[in-house]
């Protein structure tokens, strides 16, 4: 007596059973990717706010006085006798969010102010949406 071959297939409770897996691994992978792209993100700000004071620090060597405007750093002003930039790219100006860094001239914490509104374009906030400052380095 010849035995019928068997049919070689997944069952369904297999077939579901990897989708279990595959949702328990994604429900724990995702979050931990998501929560290092912001902690990359401040990081990167905190970098680039640290190079965008080495620039004005350069441009004030240079013409004696820091920059009016973070703008200075990029383009002459018509008042920089001594301007050997650019100091930076206008490009740096922003953070990885899109948002502009705020830079103020004279300065509450230090001779000029330099801080990113962080995640939430807002001032002040908490967590991912808190402000990245100058200051906060120094302090």
């Amino acid at each position: 007596m010849v035995l019928p071959a068997r049919q070689q297939g997944f069952s369904l409770i297999e077939i579901l059973l990897v989708l279990v897996l595959l949702t328990v691994i994604a429900g724990l992978v995702v979050p931990n990717i998501i929560g290092n792209r912001e902690r990359a993100n401040q990081n990167a700000t905190k970098a680039q706010i640290q190079r965008l004071s080495m620039a004005i620090d350069n441009y004030y060597l240079d013409n004696g006085t820091p920059p009016e405007r973070l703008e200075d750093l990029v383009k002459k002003p018509a008042d920089a006798a001594n301007w050997v930039g650019p100091y930076a790219k206008a490009q740096t100006l922003k953070d990885p969010w899109q948002g502009d860094i705020q830079y103020q001239y004279p300065g509450e914490h230090g001779e000029y102010d330099l801080y990113s509104y962080g995640a939430d374009k807002t001032q002040g906030g908490e967590g991912k949406g808190a402000d990245i400052t100058s200051w906060d380095e120094i302090e």
